[in-house]
């Protein structure tokens, strides 16, 4: 079974959920992303938030954070853009459309990388977690919540099964810890501090991984913000 997914369908899938995700979705994942925020906030400083979707967590932070948001879908954003102004969140440096996999920031400009429910619903979770440290000053941290695939059991099966539908709608629920794992051994420039199950029934984690050093590409100019 390929594990591909494709931008297109990603930005397709969001821009239809973007109406109601909140509705749909905001519940289920509250808990999620109180715990990343938490996480974050114990670093603080500058927060990049990758995959900030409605901005459903951007009120949630302390304002002496400053918060910069991604997303590949425009539509999302909007809805961010609205959040933002109607809540006068001043803290908020800025809003853009941006690839996760391929980040137009300066490299070591962020003390914490933020990604709710994003790594699974990425074309290429690797090189999405490599733009992360990228970004990510020394000693910052890249903190995730997602959905893991089951290892065995009954869990396992339904994940494959209906794996071929989770990728239309945008994300791969077979995603297994052993490719994080393996990332953060092959890059090298990270290490691993948490992994802590979340509710609902601890179908997801929030992970944790500490820039240590090491060479880092060229700097990128910042996004265009969106308005």
């Amino acid at each position: 079974m390929s594990d591909q997914l494709d931008q297109k369908t990603i930005s397709k899938a969001y821009a239809r959920w973007a109406p109601v995700y909140d509705l749909v979705f905001g519940a289920v994942f509250d808990r999620g992303r109180k715990a990343a925020i938490v996480s974050a906030e114990r670093v603080g400083g500058r927060i990049l938030e990758v995959g900030v979707g409605t901005g459903i967590s951007l009120p949630d932070y302390a304002r002496s954070n400053r918060l910069f948001g991604v997303d590949i879908s425009e539509p999302m954003l909007r809805k961010a853009q609205e959040r933002v102004a109607a809540q006068n969140l001043t803290n908020v440096e800025g809003l853009a459309v941006m690839d996760a996999g391929n980040l137009a920031l300066p490299d070591a400009s962020f003390d914490v990388v933020v990604a709710q429910y994003v790594i699974t619903a990425v074309p290429n979770p690797e090189a999405t977690l490599d733009e992360f440290a990228r970004v990510l000053k020394p000693g910052g941290e890249i903190i995730l919540v997602n959905h893991i695939g089951a290892e065995s059991g009954f869990r396992q099966i339904f994940e494959q099964g209906f794996a071929p539908l989770a990728r239309r709608l945008g994300w791969r629920p077979e995603f297994k810890w052993g490719r994080l794992a393996d990332w953060a051994e092959r890059h090298g420039g990270v290490t691993f501090v948490e992994r802590r199950p979340m509710p609902p029934l601890g179908h997801f984690s929030l992970i944790r991984f500490a820039k240590t050093a090491g060479a880092t590409p060229a700097a990128r100019e910042p996004a265009q913000a969106v308005g």
